[in-house]
C-alpha cells in the first residue's frame, strides 16, 4: 500500500528511469531536474536530501503544514511530467521516460530518518560513480557541509545527527547498516 501524504509529515520519495535509459545525459540535465523540482515543489515540501544519479533519483522531503495528499501528488506529477516532455524535446524521443508514477515511504522514526538520509547520500557510492558522497555534485551532501544559502533545509537533519560534526562522521562510519533491503529500489 502507498503512503498517503500527510502535512508535517517526511518522506522518501524515488523513481527510476524504464528500462535501461538515463534520467540525465549531461549536468545541464541535473540542473534542469532540480530547477523544474524547484518549480513544481519547492512551495509545498522542504528537502531534507536528495541524490540524483544517472537512471534515477531519490528526494527527502517534508511536507508543508497547509498541503495536502492530492495536491502534493499532482506536483509530483506535473513536476515529472513536466522534465520528462522537455526531456523528450531534446533528446528526439517519445513515450514514458519514468518506470513508474513514483513511489514514497513515510518516515516514522528517527532511527530510520538517520538512515535514509546517510543511504540517499552514499547512493553515488554503492552505484560506483565515487568513492565518497563529498564527490558527488548532484546530492545535498555538499549543502549540508557549506555555509552558503541552500534550498535543503539542513535544520532537522542536523539535529537527529547532533549536529555538523555528527552528521560528517555518521557519513563517514561503516554505511552497510544503513543500507538494508528494505530501502533498496534497485
Amino acid at each position: 500500500m502507498t503512503d498517503i501524504f500527510e502535512p508535517e509529515g517526511i518522506y522518501h520519495i524515488y523513481n527510476k528511469a524504464n528500462g535501461d535509459e538515463k534520467l540525465f545525459k549531461s549536468d545541464d540535465n541535473y540542473f534542469y531536474f532540480l530547477e523544474k523540482f524547484n518549480t513544481y515543489l519547492g512551495n509545498k515540501v522542504g528537502t531534507l536530501a536528495y541524490c540524483l544519479i544517472p537512471n534515477h533519483y531519490h528526494f527527502l522531503v517534508k511536507v508543508n503544514s497547509d498541503i495536502s495528499d492530492e495536491q502534493l501528488v499532482k506536483a509530483f506529477s506535473d513536476f515529472q511530467n513536466s522534465y520528462s516532455k522537455s526531456y523528450n524535446k531534446v533528446f528526439s524521443r517519445n513515450g514514458s521516460l519514468f518506470q513508474r508514477k513514483f513511489k514514497r515511504k513515510k518516515i516514522k522514526s528517527e532511527e530510520y530518518l538517520t538512515r535514509i538520509i546517510i543511504y540517499i547520500h552514499q547512493n553515488p557510492v554503492k552505484h560506483q560513480l565515487t568513492k565518497g558522497p563529498f564527490e558527488w555534485r548532484f546530492s545535498s551532501f555538499q549543502a549540508y557541509l557549506s555555509d552558503r544559502s541552500s534550498k535543503v533545509s539542513r535544520e532537522l537533519a542536523l539535529e537527529w545527527f547532533g549536529g555538523l560534526e555528527g552528521f560528517r562522521i555518521a557519513h563517514q562510519e561503516n554505511v552497510e547498516k544503513y543500507l538494508p533491503e528494505d530501502l533498496l529500489m534497485e
